[in-house]
Parts: C-alpha cells; structure tokens; sequence
C-alpha cells in the first residue's frame, strides 16, 4: 500500500516549459525510482505557479518549499538532501533582489504576500490533467449545487449580487449580460469562452486553461443551465498548444465521467463544450469578430446593437464571457455572493490578475483584489525597478490602455480609477518602465501594433491609425512638426468616436496618454531633436571624451562601417558621417569615454 510523504510540484505552464520544465521533470522521476521513493513521493505536473522569472519552479510538499531555476543536474542533490535527508538546498532557494538571505517557503516570499489568489488558486496547485484533483478541491460541486437546487434565475441573480464584471476589458457587468442572453427568445442558444487573449505581453487566460481547465468547462455548464443553451465552444488561439491539449483531455475526462453530454449529473440538462481555434488575430478578441471566425467566416467585426446575447452566432442568442470572468463563476456559486463581494472595491468587486512585465524585477502573474494600488504591485509585488533605475510610467491595458507616470502611482487599479485618469484595464496586461524608455517611442510601438492588427473593415482605423503611425515615425527620427501634435490629437478624437469596433476606439488611448503625461518629451523630439532617452536612433549622435580615452582601440575594433579612427594608445575620434549609431562602441568602451 502507497504511502505517499512528499508531493514534488513542478510547474510545466509555457513560461517553465520553455526553461526546460520536462527535463527537470524527467530526472526527478528517474531518481526518485533510482532511490526506491515511487511508493513515498509522488511528482505531480502542473500549471503555472505564476513567478515566470524564477522557473523552472519545483515546489516540495508538505512543507511548501519553493526552489527556482532548477536544473536537471540539481535533482540527485534535491532528492538526497531533501526528500531522504529533510534539509532543504539553500542554494536552490529563492532570494529577493533586495536581500540576499533565502526565502524558503511559498507564502513568506514577497512577491506572494500581497497577493490574493482566487482566480489563480488552483494553477500550480493541482494536476491540471487529473480530472480526480479537481474534484477533490471542490470541482464541480457548483454545477451539482446548481443543477440540484437552483433554479436558472437563481443562479443569475446570485451572479448579479457578487458584482461581477467581464475580465476582458470592458468590464460590463457579468449578471446583466447573463440575463440578456437568458431572457432573449429561442429554443438554440450558445455559450462561448473567449480565450483569444492578444494583448502584447498578456497570459492570464492562458495560465488558466493550462493550470485549471475544468473550472472553465464547469462554469461553462452553469452558464449554459442559466440561459439555456446546450452547447459552448472555447475560442482559443492556436499558439497556445499547451493549454489546448490540457483542455482536450479536460473536456474528455468530463465526458466520460457524465459531466458533460445528455443528462448531466443524471438531471435532463445536457450541455457539450468544443474547441475552436484562432489564427492568432488581434482583432478576434471583440466579440462579433470572433463569432464570424467561429462560423468560419474571415474575422471582422459587425456593429452593434443587435448584440450577441441577443443575436449572436449563427443568428442565435450567445453568451460570450472571457476565461477569467467564468473562472469566477463555481467560486461564487458555492461560497456565495456576498463573499466575492466582500473583495475589491464598491463598484469593482473581487480580484485581478495582471500580467506584470517589463523594467522590472518580478516578472510574472499577480493577482490582487481590485483597489490595490500600482504602487504596491510594482513595488511591494514587482520588487521595483531593475539596477535602482526610477520608475517611469507603466501601461495598463495593453494597446487599449494608457501610460500613466510616477505621479499616479498611487492610483488604485479598479475600472473606474484607471478610466478616470486616461487608462483602462483592458484585459490585465500591465507593462512598468524605466527612466530609459521613450514614450514617443512607447507610443510608436502600440500604434504600430494596432495598425498591424486593424481588419480594415472601416475607413477611420484603417487609415487613422496609418496616418497616426506616420506621424509619430516622423517625430522619432527627429522631421516632425509642432503642427504633428496637434494632428495626432484631432486624428485620434475622429477615431475614437468612428471607429466600428473597440480595436479602433480604443487604439489612440497611448498616443493621447503620452501627450497628456509626457508632451514635453514630444517637443524635445521635434525642437530640439533630441530623445532623451537614447532610444530614437536617427536622433542619437556619439562623440568620445578626448580626456577619457586611452586609446585601447576596442571601440575602432568593435565598429562594423569603420567610422572610428585612431591609433593604439591615441585619442580616438568619430567620423558622423559614416556612424551608423548602432552602439557597438559604446558597449564595448571600458572607460566610459563614448557618450551619446
């Protein structure tokens, strides 16, 4: 009879699967079985543990140890000291940028601390291919709870009571949208998950499909008891094999067990879910766009209203949710209303999860009830900035969001403050920044991306944010106009309000950010044809330090166009007319005699 002592977790979402997450996983089962240990510890695969920076993650239970960066040469050392011995590898152990003494366990690291995982709770935590560990968390006791005991109006009303709102982006209100779909008239209707997350640095949705699938196939199901649809599809984009393939299983796993198909939990209700994947367009994150590429048909929106729960796809009424709004969904049917109500603030009720990236320390998924402020998630989170660089800006809401400076770090993160300030949540991209970056550039970037992504369907995206584009490609290599700013302003109010879809509504948000906040670095570019930041090329000029030069010749050396003359123990000069300002020189001076 197995014992079981100690479970190895090891975090296999993409982040560690990419840092070689199943090598490391290999191992740990070869010599654990080396050390006739398969009837005492039992290795679990699971989904994201959410601090992408530190993997592959491998976390040791009972006690919680949290071990980073592991390597496959590290688990004989593990396994030995470890499991056989009960010391932990202190080396193996997580340590904070700021401090350098070992942090051991899970819930003592910082960038956990002020965390509260409720959308996250079982990513990391459960075998996300073991339909037997969902259960055993609770999984699927909602749908039962509902399906037993709850009438569909009951459900939504609950749904309505919590405060829920969509996690992507709009932030519309799940129980009213759930009611439409509900009191909209026909005998066919569908549910569907937007899992096409395309914010640029965006893995929320992802982490969960590949971390906890069956919650999204539960709260799927009661959707579909709540307005009457037999059918749901997941609308998931290609890229995400992982999480695809853990979904299969999920869905597979829930047939087999009369969870999903004809009479669910042996009641008359039947519900089916089927995946259908995207190509990867940005655009495809708007609804109507995304129940065309469902129908097969190129993916471009249709104005609004009829909406989909209305009329949606193939015409019938459709309840379209993204995947960390149905996440939500089994939590607060079984610990009610009133409990996700108590988190967040009073019109933004409940958690977020952020994708936090960028000039900063911790990179990875944080999840924080709503009001927490930006300044504690980049710093009490985040760890702060890099090589204790300043802070500059961060971006909220990927291209639909706005940059908003260290002046309002304080802002608490809910969908009202972040509007009222020129920003958005938008589906949780949060993007921080040093003071090396230049915003125009910032702003060049998210246009460049919108652009690119535009279907094309209407005149005012598909030329505005060219035109746009244009502009701030000027203002960067240093040919632009005082008269650019003020076209870059009524371009974006024309399209903003023209535009068919939110993807064009919504695309100027940076630019008019940036010129809110940082106008004056706009000016130096067109003025003074600078960039202070040191980013913009065309704008960039290098000179060498008679004074600090020694005349070591690995500058000359370094240059890929010869633009560098001097001899061997001489001062050393720069020919602007040949530098291409690659940089090279710069790099590779060890007396910081080459300025730009």
């Amino acid at each position: 009879m197995e014992h079981i002592r100690s479970h190895v977790l090891v975090c296999a979402g993409t982040g560690c699967s990419s840092s070689g997450c199943k090598a490391v996983e290999q191992a740990m089962k070869a010599e654990v079985d080396r050390q006739g240990l398969t009837s005492e510890v039992k290795i679990v695969e699971t989904g994201c543990f959410g601090f992408c920076k530190m993997g592959p993650i491998v976390m040791v239970y009972p006690e919680g140890s949290f071990y980073c960066h592991v390597k496959p040469e590290d688990v004989v050392e593990l396994v030995n000291e470890h499991l056989l011995k009960g010391r932990m590898v202190d080396r193996l152990l997580y340590r904070d940028v700021h401090n350098p003494k070992p942090e051991a366990f899970f819930n003592d690291i910082g960038f956990y601390k002020k965390q509260h995982r409720v959308a996250l709770e079982h990513c990391g935590a459960i075998d996300a291919e073991s339909i037997e560990e969902y259960i055993g968390v609770d999984g699927y006791q909602a749908l039962a709870k509902v399906l037993t005991s709850m009438t569909p109006a009951e459900v939504i009303h609950t749904l309505k009571q919590s405060g829920l709102r969509g996690r992507g982006g709009g932030g519309f209100p799940a129980g009213v949208k759930w009611e439409l779909a509900a009191k909209s008239p026909g005998n066919v209707k569908y549910v569907v998950c937007n899992a096409d997350e395309g914010d640029p640095g965006a893995f929320m949705d992802r982490s969960i499909l590949e971390g906890d699938p069956h919650s999204i196939i539960e709260a799927m199901a009661i959707a579909g008891y709540a307005i009457g649809a037999n059918q749901g599809y997941v609308y998931v984009r290609a890229e995400y094999p992982i999480a695809v393939d853990r979904l299969s299983i999920a869905i597979d796993q829930a047939r087999k067990l009369g969870i999903l198909g004809d009479g669910v939990f042996e009641t008359n209700f039947k519900f089916d879910v089927s995946i259908r994947l995207g190509a990867g367009a940005f655009v495809c994150g708007e609804e109507t766009a995304l129940l065309a590429s469902i129908e097969g048909k190129r993916g471009m929106p249709k104005p609004r209203p009829p909406y989909p729960a209305v009329r949606g796809l193939w015409d019938k009424p459709t309840l379209i949710n993204n995947v960390e709004t149905l996440v939500n969904v089994p939590k607060i049917l079984l610990k009610g209303a009133e409990w996700f109500a108590s988190m967040g603030t009073e019109k933004s009720k409940g958690t977020k999860v952020f994708a936090l990236a960028g000039n900063i320390n911790n990179t990875g998924l944080v999840e924080v009830p709503m009001g927490t402020t930006l300044r504690e998630i980049v710093y009490d989170i985040g760890g702060g900035i890099p090589d204790n660089k300043k802070f500059k800006a961060c971006q909220t809401g990927g291209p639909s969001g706005g940059c908003l400076p260290v002046e309002l770090l304080d802002t608490p993160v809910d969908y009202d403050s972040l509007i009222s300030v020129g920003s958005m949540m938008g589906s949780g991209g949060l993007i921080v920044m040093d003071e090396d970056t230049c915003m125009v550039d910032v702003a060049r970037f998210f246009l460049d991306f919108t652009q690119d992504e535009s279907c094309g369907k209407c005149v005012p995206c598909r030329e505005g944010t060219k035109r746009m584009l244009e502009i701030l490609e000027r203002i960067t290599k240093g040919e632009g106009t005082m008269d650019d700013i003020t076209l870059l302003e009524e371009l974006s109010e024309t399209i903003k309000g023209a535009s068919l879809c939110g993807l064009g509504q919504t695309a100027p948000n940076p630019v008019l950010a940036t010129l809110r906040f940082f106008r004056n670095e706009y000016e130096a570019h067109i003025i003074d044809k600078c960039c202070s930041a040191g980013i913009c090329q065309s704008l960039l000029s290098y000179s060498i330090i008679a004074e600090k030069c020694k005349g070591c010749t690995l500058c000359k050396k370094a240059c890929p166009v010869d633009a560098i003359s001097g001899s061997v123990k001489q001062v050393h000069t720069i020919d602007a007319a040949k530098c291409i300002k690659c940089g090279a020189c710069l790099t590779k001076c060890p007396f910081k005699a080459i300025v730009r």
